[in-house]
């Protein structure tokens, strides 16, 4: 579990003698060129501090009587190769070595960004192999920023940058990789800088300020709670709470009462399972606790020594057994994406026959093990290349039901899904650090409330161009990809709102995924387009390059004729079907509002719809299903979004 200790302690300032300098600010960074770059850091009250670049700059700054200090380096456009930045000072000095002058990007959002190209978060994106195997792009950095929560802006953390090759390429946000990857070639060689802020399963509320949600009046509650955490007095509560949990749970579930854990349990009526492995099926829909078992032989040579178990990510929540004894879990809240690692000490090695079991517990959503095959193995200490595999047969049984458990306690802690939490613990040590712009695909967790998201959306994308007090940065957000998430037609009317925050959001765009996505995962893979997509806003945009195409068909006007509906789009040259068939997922209402399936055809930039159940049209509705995956693009094979010409409140 995070100690709200640990957690305050990573937003103080460093006060310790000697000079500091942030993370982001170190060796292999790109910064933004043609930029008023600021370089700070902290260093004894009154330090005299010199900084100055290989590009010819310096500048020369005094240390406050809080212990900070920053000066300005204007950064060049045509500054090529390596550069060094070195900062003197009475209290100690810093060199920055193999510096780039670039265009830097911050990607954002929740797991979908945070998908990494190879296995790891996930077990890899379409194509991820090729990608990797060619990505020597040395000048192409990458800085992640570590999952971490806060309740007050933290000024630093931790992390460092490393140039792409094809090994380190594989932990990149796949998203962010191709992303930087279609502007590195776009822009000749131009160094791109990608700070990766992304955390699964968050939602926008998280990734916004406490000024800019204190303004709303929606998050009064959640807000008086990080008040509280600051002061010290909300932690302690719920970790009694949570502790309190997991007793109960010792006490309900019934492996955990009859010790399923044991070496000698008769577990031959069990279920057989597959892992890794999502659950599917029957446990699709089951949250709560799984247990899993399996024999393992090792070899001869490996008795008496430490052993490590590598099981890969587990959502959310396990246990650890090896013969009976326990030997590690992971209770804390949000680390479903966490690969675990566990070991065995030499004295309980006794045998060449190991008995492993996992008490595996998803909180809510899905669950399982979501590692890749080669993630999940045992090996002697300090020997991982001589390893013998996990993966495949195990068998299961169902424990306990979160029905039977009751919600895990969370409402009061300082997690990743609460207001602010991670603008405070992530963005904040960022804002210094000068950007072009940022990308951003989250929606999933607002799926359940889009007429807040709305406005949530917009304010949060306030909130960050507040914190770097740079003006409108271009803004790029990814739309929510068909998914099955049973919430009817919630997941439309977000997209919906992510579509209409076009609007609002100056110097912003939206990229649109109908074409991608999957209705039974939530994680679509193919992450190239993705990134692509984004990529030509920013290349329409802050780079000025003309002819590229941003959107697919998108909304112009409509209007009823008799039996008719036609819709005309604008950004539709070449409007046609993905798939060559007529256009599909559209529904026509009458004055009844009760939608029936049309028939689509296209003419010119338009498309016409009728249905012999609807004579009289008066509404038209597009991919509005939440799993729908339409075919409707342009020429540049860009998709429409889902979108709605009436505006009748949902059911």
């Amino acid at each position: 579990m995070l100690s709200f200790a640990l957690a305050i302690a990573a937003l103080q300032t460093p006060d310790s003698p000697g000079l500091k300098m942030p993370a982001v600010l170190s060796d292999h960074m790109v910064l933004q060129r043609g930029a008023a770059v600021p370089i700070w850091g902290w260093a004894p009250p009154g330090t005299l501090v010199h900084v100055s670049a290989s590009w010819n700059v310096k500048a020369e700054t005094r240390t406050g009587a809080d212990g900070r200090w920053r000066a300005e380096l204007a950064t060049s456009v045509e500054a090529a190769g390596a550069q060094t930045i070195w900062i003197e000072s009475p209290a100690g000095s810093a060199t920055m070595r193999d510096v780039l002058l670039g265009e830097v990007w911050v990607c954002g959002g929740q797991s979908n960004m945070e998908w990494t190209l190879g296995p790891g978060v996930g077990n890899g994106v379409e194509g991820w192999e090729a990608a990797a195997a060619a990505a020597d792009l040395p000048r192409i950095r990458w800085f992640d920023v570590p999952n971490k929560v806060a309740a007050t802006p933290a000024e630093d953390c931790n992390g460092t940058w490393s140039a792409c090759t094809p090994q380190s390429a594989r932990t990149m946000s796949a998203i962010g990789f191709f992303f930087g990857r279609a502007l590195h070639e776009a822009l000749d060689g131009v160094p791109i800088g990608l700070i990766g802020c992304d955390w699964g399963g968050t939602p926008a509320e998280a990734w916004a300020s406490e000024e800019f949600l204190a303004r709303r009046g929606d998050y009064t509650d959640a807000l008086a709670r990080l008040q509280a955490a600051r002061a010290g007095t909300a932690h302690p509560t719920l970790e009694q709470a949570q502790q309190a949990w997991w007793q109960n749970l010792e006490q309900t579930d019934t492996g955990s009462r009859e010790k399923w854990n044991r070496a000698d349990l008769d577990n031959s009526g069990w279920q057989p399972a597959t892992l890794p492995g999502l659950w599917t099926g029957d446990l699709g829909g089951f949250d709560g606790v799984v247990w899993y078992r399996r024999e393992v032989q090792i070899p001869q040579e490996w008795v008496g020594r430490d052993l490590v178990v590598e099981l890969g990510p587990i959502d959310d929540c396990d246990t650890f057994w090896a013969d009976g004894l326990r030997w590690g879990a992971t209770h804390a809240d949000g680390q479903w994406q966490t690969p675990r690692v566990y070991r065995i000490a030499a004295k309980e090695v006794a045998d060449t026959r190991l008995v492993l079991a996992i008490r595996a517990v998803d909180t809510g959503g899905g669950g399982g093990l979501s590692g890749a095959p080669e993630t999940m193995k045992v090996y002697r200490q300090n020997f991982p290349d001589k390893s013998v595999p996990l993966a495949g047969a195990w068998q299961m049984q169902r424990g306990a039901a979160m029905a039977d458990l009751g919600a895990f306690p969370r409402q009061n802690w300082l997690g990743a899904r609460h207001p602010a939490a991670l603008f405070n613990g992530m963005l904040a040590p960022l804002a210094n650090f000068p950007i072009r712009g940022a990308i951003f695909y989250q929606g999933e967790s607002n799926v359940g409330n889009p007429e807040q998201y709305a406005t949530l959306f917009p304010d949060m994308v306030a909130s960050w161009r507040a914190a770097w007090g740079r003006g409108d940065f271009p803004f790029y957000w990814v739309q929510i990809a068909p998914f099955a998430y049973g919430t009817g037609e919630l997941a439309a009317r977000l997209r919906e709102a992510q579509d209409r925050a076009q609007r609002v959001i100056p110097n912003g765009g939206m990229t649109v995924t109908m074409d991608i996505g999957h209705p039974a995962d939530i994680h679509p893979l193919q992450k190239a387009a993705v990134g692509e997509r984004l990529a030509r806003w920013a290349l329409a945009g802050p780079y000025g390059r003309e002819g590229i195409e941003t959107s697919g068909p998108a909304t112009a006007d409509f209007a009823a004729r008799g039996p008719e509906f036609v819709v005309r789009f604008a950004h539709a040259g070449g409007l046609r079907t993905r798939d060559g068939a007529p256009p599909s997922h559209f529904l026509l209402a009458g004055a009844d509002r009760v939608f029936h399936a049309a028939e689509a055809r296209l003419d010119g930039e338009t498309v016409v719809l009728r249905s012999a159940a609807v004579p009289a049209p008066v509404a038209a509705r597009y991919g509005w299903g939440e799993a729908d995956m339409p075919n409707l693009e342009n020429h540049a094979g860009l998709p429409a979004s889902s979108f709605r010409t009436d505006d009748w409140p949902r059911p």
